[in-house]
């Protein structure tokens, strides 16, 4: 038993012992208090990470907390997979590795910040303040923080990705109503393009529809950068990425666009900014109605497998519409056809059998009319009721046509004499069909158009050694119709005959128009720009 020489009494330490353990639990109280300090902060910043949904607000509060947390001077959380991007905070080092002018101390600390097994990104740190390196405890720290952070983050994805869905539900659901509606379809793809490019922010979609039995698509509808410049054209199905979606019904991705062999020719120039793109099918395989193209900028990641998904289903919806409403158009048209064929028989049951009856039982009167003048004028009636039975039959003829033979359209007629004219050029010329051609045209504007069309690409294959042309038409906003053909040659040579030109400034003269003629702008001042503008009623 130890025995206090000073006091005598067993067990009982020395005064001087006991100041020394006073002493050192004195010491010690800042750090527990420091460590009480710290956790009361960790415990604050999880409940800040957390008490939110929004993506972008959680993952910068993350960055934000961890800052605060570990006492440091420049925190970010560069994130993997689709994202591929860097939130920062704080005083950013330069090149030289100074923080606001201060010496570098070289401290780093990052730890993984984890979806479940997925790791969504890294949350790095460096430059702890008032010098030193990070300590154990603050990686402990760090390490509690992206535990809580993950959560955080998998709750804000999850509920990101619900308000995606969301958004192309009600996209959708909009495109079907609009569809089913009676609005033209023409209309619906306008909103189509511009509610995917603002749902997934590319930079160009855009929507193609087959043509001409499905040998050519033509791009109906655009948005974004470049719009302008391919809305309208007219692609080969057989030589360009958009036949090929169409032919196989199932989407296609490329890293490169304008570098893939199968794209479009006539797309290459205005997309050459557009690096991935997905082109989707509009309907199901076998049965698509058209096809809906996402683009990229170049070096811009492509769509993400959520994104992709999303797209699908809402292109593969976007087709099925758009056939219900063709069913729709299809059965208004027959209504429309039972109504004349309805007509034409009352017509010719009621109306004609009366006139004839009545007709005949004038006529039959005339020998007992006794005055001349009144005479007359019984058989010059039953002559207009002859004349007026004569009508109503052409009338009926026209109701019951059923137009099986339809007149070829204005368009079909380019189409096809730009498609006559690649043998004589060696090439095909890019061609864009603007809007306002499915309007009246006058008959001879038509003829004069075609005309000079084709005399157009003739000049060009005879005389200007092009390597590309490009084929316009359109009606402008004051109801022109505007023929522009511009090539890449030699020009037009002094001395070659111009009978041809002349004849195609004649006709457009004739019909209030003109011709005009003039350089293309390239390099060097090659080429020719040569413009047919008239009235689109003659």
């Amino acid at each position: 038993m130890a025995v206090d020489r000073g006091t005598g009494t067993p067990g009982v330490s020395p005064p001087r012992q006991l100041g020394d353990l006073l002493a050192e639990l004195q010491s010690r109280l800042p750090a527990v208090q420091a460590t009480q300090d710290r956790l009361h902060g960790l415990l604050e910043a999880v409940l800040t990470v957390g008490s939110g949904l929004d993506l972008e607000t959680t993952l910068t509060r993350i960055v934000d907390a961890a800052v605060g947390l570990v006492d440091a001077c420049y925190g970010a959380l560069a994130l993997a997979g689709d994202e591929e991007r860097l939130l920062e905070s704080g005083a950013r080092p330069d090149p030289a590795g100074t923080v606001d002018g201060n010496p570098p101390t070289g401290s780093f600390l990052g730890v993984p910040v984890q979806v479940g097994e997925q790791v969504f990104g890294n949350l790095f740190l460096t430059e702890k303040r008032g010098g030193g390196q990070f300590t154990s405890d603050d990686r402990a720290v760090l390490n509690a923080l992206a535990a809580a952070a993950g959560v955080a983050v998998e709750n804000a994805r999850l509920y990101d990705e619900a308000q995606r869905q969301q958004r192309w539900l009600r996209a959708s659901g909009e495109v079907t109503i609009s569809l089913l509606s009676g609005t033209e379809p023409k209309h619906v793809l306008a909103a189509v393009t511009a509610q995917v490019r603002g749902l997934t922010g590319a930079d160009l979609v855009y929507v193609g529809l087959p043509e001409d039995d499905g040998r050519r698509v033509t791009v109906t509808s655009a948005e974004g950068d470049g719009a302008d410049q391919i809305r309208g054209l007219v692609l080969p199905a057989g030589r360009s990425l958009s036949g090929q979606v169409l032919a196989t019904g199932k989407p296609v991705t490329v890293p490169d666009f304008t570098a893939d062999a199968r794209s479009a020719e006539a797309l290459r120039g205005p997309m050459a900014h557009i690096g991935p793109m997905t082109i989707f099918p509009l309907g199901a395989p076998g049965n698509a109605r058209g096809v809906l193209s996402v683009g990229r900028r170049r070096g811009s990641a492509p769509l993400a497998p959520g994104a992709f998904d999303l797209i699908a289903s809402f292109a593969a919806q976007a087709g099925v519409a758009l056939e219900l409403a063709a069913r729709r158009q299809d059965a208004e048209r027959l209504s429309l056809y039972e109504d004349r064929d309805r007509i034409a028989r009352d017509l010719h049951d009621l109306v004609i059998q009366r006139l004839y009856a009545t007709g005949m039982s004038l006529e039959g009167t005339v020998p007992m009319i006794s005055a001349p003048e009144v005479a007359n004028r019984v058989r010059n009636a039953v002559d207009a009721m002859d004349e007026t039975i004569k009508d109503i039959r052409a009338t009926i003829f026209a109701l019951q046509s059923r137009a099986e033979n339809p007149t070829v359209s204005l368009r079909s007629e380019i189409v096809a004499i730009v498609d006559e004219m690649t043998a004589m050029l060696g090439f095909p010329p890019s061609l864009r069909l603007g809007s306002g051609l499915d309007g009246p045209v006058g008959p001879d504007v038509a003829e004069y158009l075609l005309t000079a069309l084709r005399e157009a690409l003739s000049n060009t294959a005879r005389h200007a050694r092009a390597s590309r042309v490009d084929v316009s038409v359109e009606v402008n906003p004051i109801d022109q119709l505007v023929l522009r053909v511009i090539d890449n040659g030699t020009g037009i040579p002094a001395e070659v005959h111009r009978s041809g030109l002349r004849n195609l400034a004649q006709r457009a003269g004739s019909l209030n128009g003109v011709l005009e003629l003039g350089p293309a702008g390239g390099p060097g001042g090659r080429g020719t720009t040569l413009v047919w503008r008239v009235p689109r009623g003659g």
